[in-house]
């Protein structure tokens, strides 16, 4: 899950198959009672259609909540970004920085910087087709160190220049769960 409307529509499902929900959080349910395999089953189907999944062996929790954590990080505290990245992931999930890394790149074939990265330059973005942003402001926001380091990671990532990418406005996105 990556937004509030997924938040609210997972809690309904849940609610329409008479589970007790204690929260429902960005990647989490959190229950007021075990979940039966015939349960879990029964959650498994409705989701599917919706294009959700049940998550439940360790490893891929841990993923998700890396994830979860940099997307929540990236797309809705604007403004605090200047946090170390590694000790955020480490309090957040009560892991070492090493072994969230390792078992990251493991599973994901990518690093969580590069992933990160890639969530910022979604936002950037983003920001950059609502058009309401310079790009000073939008590198402030997101924390770079410069216009300039700005740009040469957009470039890197997308092939176009920041400035290119706000002319052409076509569907130049990626739904945050496909990053």
């Amino acid at each position: 899950m990556v937004c509030s409307r997924c938040e609210m529509m997972v809690g309904s499902v849940l609610a329409n198959l008479g589970l007790d929900i204690n929260e429902v959080a960005l990647g989490e349910v959190v229950f007021n009672q075990e979940i039966s395999d015939e349960q879990k089953q029964q959650i498994a189907d409705a989701f599917a259609p919706l294009g959700f999944e049940l998550i439940d062996d360790k490893r891929s929790i841990v993923i998700e909540k890396i994830k979860n954590v940099i997307i929540e990080l990236v797309h809705y505290r604007d403004g605090q970004l200047a946090v170390n990245l590694s000790d955020l992931l480490a309090d957040e999930l009560h892991h070492d920085y090493s072994y969230l890394s390792n078992l990251f790149s493991e599973v994901e074939g990518t690093t969580i910087e590069k992933y990160f990265i890639a969530q910022k330059i979604e936002r950037v973005k983003e920001l950059l087709v609502y058009d309401e942003l310079t790009l000073s402001e939008i590198a402030l926001l997101l924390n770079y160190s410069s216009v300039a380091h700005l740009s040469n990671q957009f470039k890197k990532v997308t092939g176009l220049t920041p400035s290119h990418f706000r002319q052409i406005k076509e569907k130049k996105r990626k739904p945050l769960d496909e990053v």
